[in-house]
């Protein structure tokens, strides 16, 4: 297994009326992040956010080209991003979700205490299969055939690659101490966006090179 730090490439926030951040995704230009009881955009260029939503938030967020998907509670919600509106749920599968990916035309859903990722059919929430992880597991992402996810115990964080038959972990990227990864999501290039949790912080996190 390799083991690294984690190179923090920029910091974004913490925002006005933003205490926590939960969930995040990005759609080819903004990031998405959670904040409760709202879905927020971020430029990354300009740091600002240039948009929210009235929806509940309290999870994982993903997107598949077209729709945002958003855990609230029990439910995982399908979001018209032009208009917010909500326009289907499906159920979660239940046992502290946590993170949500999309990926392989599939959401793919983080257990926090289960230590769990869950493929799940977006039209229905069934489950598809289970990789089990070694850690608790927060923020889910997949780039380039990889499954990474974020764990947070403590005052430790990182992120992890893991082989997504197995679960057996591959690679770590250890966060700074007390810098905790709340989600997680790929620009599908060379960095990472993780929601910091209680910071209200977004961070950009540098993708290792292969």
């Amino acid at each position: 297994m390799k083991q690294s730090a984690a190179e923090i490439l920029r910091e974004y926030g913490p925002f006005p009326d933003i205490a926590q951040v939960h969930g995040l995704t990005f759609d080819g230009e903004n990031v998405w992040f959670a904040s409760g009881d709202k879905l927020n955009a971020l430029d990354p260029e300009t740091g600002k956010t240039v948009r929210s939503m009235d929806v509940a938030a309290h999870a994982g967020t993903a997107f598949d080209g077209q729709h945002l998907f958003q855990i609230a509670e029990d439910r995982i919600q399908k979001i018209d991003p032009k208009t917010g509106d909500v326009l289907t749920t499906i159920p979660a599968p239940g046992g502290g979700d946590s993170g949500l990916a999309w990926a392989e035309g599939t959401l793919w859903v983080g257990q926090y205490r289960d230590r769990k990722i869950h493929q799940i059919d977006p039209e229905t929430g069934k489950i598809l299969r289970t990789i089990e992880s070694k850690r608790f597991v927060t923020g889910v992402t997949w780039v380039d055939g990889e499954l990474w996810h974020g764990t947070w115990e403590g005052d430790e964080s990182e992120l992890m690659r893991i082989d997504p038959q197995t679960g057996e972990v591959l690679e770590k990227l250890d966060m700074p101490p007390g810098m905790g990864v709340s989600g997680l999501e790929s620009d599908g290039g060379d960095q990472f966006f993780c929601g910091g949790g209680n910071s209200g912080k977004v961070r950009a996190v540098r993708r290792p090179r292969r």
